[in-house]
């Protein structure tokens, strides 16, 4: 079976391209399940109209099928519900300055 901590981690190499912080500590990664050698992922982006969520999408899916054991990556991109800043960690608002 994959350890949630190795997707998070893997998640965790995947940055957004514009604000050069993780996935996982803007808080974009809603659901993590995994099942034999698949994972299931529901993420968002900061934005609907982001023009750098196909890239982010790849690099997730990339990221995720590296792990060993996985075959299959499936992630999905969901706008419900939608993210806020809320959602990010103490770590990315120092990062971009926010308080």
């Amino acid at each position: 079976m994959i350890g949630q901590e190795a997707v998070v981690e893997a998640l965790k190499t995947v940055k957004d391209p514009e604000l050069n912080v993780n996935v996982v500590d803007l808080g974009l990664v809603y659901a993590i399940q995994t099942r034999e050698n698949e994972i299931d992922v529901d993420m968002t982006l900061t934005s609907p109209a982001c023009p750098a969520g196909p890239e982010i999408l790849a690099k997730a899916v990339a990221a995720l099928e590296k792990i060993e054991g996985v075959s299959k990556a499936n992630v999905k991109m969901v706008m419900t519900p939608p993210w806020s800043p809320a959602r990010m960690t103490d770590a990315a608002r120092d990062e971009l300055g926010i308080f």
